[in-house]
């Protein structure tokens, strides 16, 4: 019969994880995953030659490591992002999550994991180039639009009332366009959420407020039901800010004026599920399929701004974070629901039931 340890170790590497265990105060390596090697090329000696100060490419998890045991109390959590060097000389990059325990005999240990960030960065990597490549096709037409429809503005003096009407709208549409572009795929924008970041928690209820304060300052009352969450979340702030107001936007776009937009937050399973819920028209059920796909605008979205870009954008960065977004069913208008998996925590995507949300509905 296998020991309770093991059980753990097991469950932590079946999800892709790779354990260790380390004395204390010797430094002395107890345990570390097969899956180490597999991903580095180096054995299991070679990290505990490293302890030692005697290994240079894996120096940086050992200096991680040496800074986790001094200076901290047992039970604190200890996350950093770190680069290493595979046997063949290449970068590799770690997440590692650790914390010093008690064993039943008195002495102590540091545990943890060990992730691989290869996966997640070269999405970023992809994400960035595919964002910056849809920046630059956009921009070029929309500067010879705008450049086209100035110059009939300033000639237009014997135009008459519905011509001038004609182009000013044809000036505010390109110029919507242009406002989106720097608010959702500059280039400050993306480098910002793909970068490696230092600060890679939020709380969900600063989250929630930035939802709530964007419904405010555009002049709407926003409902608010959320639950007392201690709960942080993983992932890079300005990125799940972005996500989370793209789903506001289209909220205070696809309503009327004067309605309500109603913002949730609760734990669900391993994470924290937010609802954005408002009472317009709903998403049409021939479009529910297709909302999320690059560049589509549904039916109900005929005479209003927007590219088919924010939906899309708003699920890739939930996506890279672990997270699920979708719509909901909500009789009274549309619902979006987005999960994201709570700092400690890393179990599977769960979404309540209650409540499935509708909202096939059009994005930015």
């Amino acid at each position: 019969m296998t020991s309770p340890d093991a059980h753990f170790r097991t469950i932590a590497e079946l999800a892709g994880d790779i354990a260790f265990s380390i004395d204390l105060p010797s430094c002395t390596l107890r345990y570390l995953s097969p899956a180490f090697t597999a991903l580095l090329g180096h054995e299991a000696g070679a990290l505990q030659q490293a302890l030692a100060g005697q290994h240079a490419a894996l120096a940086p998890l050992a200096a991680h490591l040496g800074a986790s045991i001094h200076g901290r109390t047992q039970g604190e959590r200890v996350v950093q992002d770190i680069d290493v060097r595979n046997a063949d000389g290449h970068p590799v990059g770690l997440q590692v999550i650790s914390t010093q325990l008690a064993n039943a005999d008195g002495s102590a240990a540091l545990v943890g994991l060990l992730r691989d960030l290869s996966p997640q960065r070269a999405h970023l990597v992809e994400q960035r180039r595919f964002t910056s490549m849809l920046n630059h096709e956009f921009r070029t037409p929309l500067a010879t639009i705008d450049g086209a429809i100035q110059r009939l503005e300033a000639t237009a003096h014997g135009a008459d009332e519905p011509t001038r009407q004609r182009y000013r709208k044809i000036a505010v549409a390109a110029d919507r366009l242009i406002a989106m572009l720097d608010e959702y795929l500059s280039p400050d924008r993306m480098a910002a959420i793909g970068k490696l970041r230092q600060a890679n928690t939020i709380a969900p209820r600063d989250l929630l407020a930035a939802g709530v304060k964007q419904v405010r300052e555009a002049g709407r009352e926003a409902a608010v039901d959320a639950e007392e969450l201690s709960v942080g979340l993983r992932g890079e702030p300005e990125g799940l800010r972005l996500a989370l107001k793209v789903l506001v936007d289209n909220a205070l776009l696809f309503s009327p004026a004067g309605t309500r937009v109603a913002l949730g937050a609760r734990r669900s399973g391993s994470g924290v599920e937010f609802t954005v819920r408002d009472e317009g028209s709903g998403v049409p059920e021939e479009d529910a399929a297709c909302i999320f796909d690059k560049g589509y605008r549904g039916r109900n979205a005929d005479g209003l701004p927007g590219s088919g870009l924010g939906l899309y954008l708003a699920r890739s960065i939930v996506d890279v974070h672990g997270g699920m977004l979708r719509l909901g069913e909500n009789p009274g208008g549309a619902e979006f629901r987005l999960w994201l998996p709570g700092l400690d925590m890393g179990g599977q995507q769960q979404l309540a039931s209650s409540g499935s949300s509708s909202d096939n509905r059009n994005d930015h």
